[in-house]
């Protein structure tokens, strides 16, 4: 997510001065000449000659300037208009005048406002030329207050109506996707983090939010949004949603991936990093009007720091194996290539295209998405190590209540169990008869094996809701309330009954006694009564039941 922003910055307009101009006609070479003041347009553009073609417009630094397109030799007419486009650039004003065949002059000026009527999705500057029955020989710009950080006048073309429309259609349709996308994702996520909390959701969503927004400024819906803004402070307003965006990208990765991830320095250098992106966006929008070739360095030194967060968050990752940087670099990918194509373009060592410049929409498209399955593989981990987390617990919980041998109720559980329940209870004490004579003649193992076959038949015996345990080497308790009481005599013949190991004949002896167990002082009187019954059960000749009365006690 980290490096697709870094990518979606540069490439949404990562310098957002030079936007999307489109495709739609046919491109128009254009040559420059510094105002010097004093000249008549009208002259200057029946002289050409005049302007330099061949030294690169960036190198020419900020002013006023004129700018003449070559000649053109076709006719704008009521029933075939031409347009006249232009990329977005930061400028005080431009004023175009039309030199006609017959001589004519038509001239259009901007307002306070900049060019923000003239502006079209894609942040296009679109001049319709007026019509007239002569055919159109050269256009005539003057470009006041140009900043001039990518160039003075960009992406000329000369399109029709008809092309103008169809390029106005592909970008809302571009537009609108991407927009219709981030607004699902968000909503998706919101409805996950109400039930879910998980903290990286909302700092997805807010990342995705800014994202929205930058794209609808930097499209140029925000001049149709609100027609008195003047274009300068829209492009100003893109530069602070940048740096937000850029700080939110941060604050995302760092919540999304293990906190061993960005532990120690690297957690503390993005902290320093995402404040800065967040501050000088902050910057270039309150002092842009007084420095803007100042305030934009800036910003191209904040997302240098950005990228310096990249490689070592990714190496980091790697080294420490965490779950989801595979995702990352999957979404990473598209945005990587566009922004290394942008970033060409914008040191001037690849000429300007308009498909590297709208490959940014599409690269952020399969970055969002990519993120989104990042969001849901995070979150099926995360309820992989819950479900992991409750099956240990419940484990842990069985095993310190279990007795490892038998696996019935150990003392302590039991009595956890039994103390408190509601209603006269039914107390069984049933001992093994002569079990030291088991031992020695089956030898231990023998002796456990005789137990968990007790142990079974007790477990298969007993009604839902009783409470069986091995309170001791061979003596186990039954706890059932007394509607549903457990028959000693029958647990007697079903031991009598069973097979044991090496067909050994086991005998038990039982104490009964009814009462409460409101507490533990129930408890040890009931059990006291039932252990003496079990006494006379094994001095009357064992193998049989003696019941005792609580008031016995």
């Amino acid at each position: 997510m980290l490096l697709a922003l870094v990518a979606g910055m540069t490439l949404l307009g990562g310098v957002p001065a030079e936007a999307q101009t489109g495709v739609a006609g046919k491109p128009l070479r254009v040559c420059v000449l510094r105002d010097s003041g004093g000249v008549d347009p009208a002259a200057l553009i029946r002289h050409p000659e005049r302007f330099d073609c061949t030294t690169a417009q960036h190198r020419l630094g900020p002013g006023d300037y004129w700018a003449i397109s070559e000649d053109i030799g076709l006719p704008s007419r009521a029933e075939a208009p031409l347009n006249m486009r232009v990329a977005s650039l930061w400028q005080e004003g431009l004023t175009l005048h039309v030199l006609y065949a017959d001589g004519s002059i038509a001239t259009q000026a901007t307002d306070a406002r900049g060019v923000t009527p003239l502006i079209q999705l894609g942040a296009i500057v679109e001049q319709p030329l007026p019509r007239s029955p002569a055919n159109v020989v050269r256009l005539l710009w003057h470009v006041e207050g140009s900043a001039n950080m990518r160039g003075i006048l960009l992406g000329a073309r000369l399109s029709t109506a008809p092309q103008s429309v169809q390029a106005n259609l592909a970008m809302a349709a571009l537009y609108a996707g991407f927009a219709g996308l981030c607004i699902a994702l968000i909503i998706y996520n919101l409805a996950l983090w109400g039930a879910l909390r998980h903290r990286f959701q909302l700092h997805y969503c807010l990342m995705v939010a800014l994202l929205l927004a930058y794209a609808f400024s930097s499209s140029g819906a925000l001049a149709w949004a609100w027609p008195e803004i003047a274009n300068n402070f829209r492009l100003r307003v893109n530069y602070l949603l940048l740096g937000a965006t850029g700080a939110a990208a941060l604050v995302f990765a760092r919540s999304f991936f293990e906190e061993r991830v960005f532990a120690g320095w690297l957690g503390r250098y993005s902290t320093v990093v995402a404040s800065l992106m967040l501050g000088i966006g902050l910057l270039f929008f309150l002092t842009a009007p007084f420095g803007v070739h100042l305030a934009d360095a800036a910003v191209t030194c904040s997302f240098v720091g950005l990228a310096t967060v990249v490689a070592p968050t990714l190496w980091r990752a790697w080294r420490l194996r965490s779950n989801y940087l595979w995702l990352f670099a999957f979404g990473w990918g598209a945005p990587i290539l566009t922004a290394v194509a942008r970033t060409l373009v914008n040191l001037h060592l690849l000429p300007w295209s308009f498909w590297i410049d709208n490959s940014t929409i599409l690269a952020m498209m399969v970055e969002a998405i990519t993120s989104a399955l990042a969001v849901a593989y995070r979150i099926k981990l995360l309820r992989a190590e819950r479900d992991e987390a409750i099956e240990r617990e419940v484990m842990t919980r069985r095993l310190a209540d279990t007795d490892p041998l038998t696996g019935l109720l150990n003392r302590r559980a039991f009595l956890h169990q039994a103390i408190g329940r509601e209603g006269e209870q039914l107390l069984l004490i049933i001992d093994l008869d002569h079990f030291k004579r088991v031992n020695d003649t089956l030898g231990h193992d023998g002796g456990d094996e005789v137990l968990r076959v007790f142990a079974r038949m007790l477990r298969t015996s007993v009604p839902q809701g009783t409470l069986v345990a091995r309170i001791g080497g061979e003596e186990f308790a039954i706890l059932t309330p007394t509607e549903k009481p457990v028959e000693p005599e029958a647990v007697l013949d079903r031991l009598r009954q069973m097979r044991m190991p090496f067909d050994i004949k086991v005998t038990a002896s039982i104490g009964t006694c009814r009462g409460t167990l409101a507490s533990e002082v129930d408890w040890k009187a009931l059990y006291r009564i039932a252990d003496a019954a079990l006494f006379d059960a094994k001095s009357a000749g064992r193998d049989r039941v003696r019941h005792a009365m609580r008031e016995a006690a």
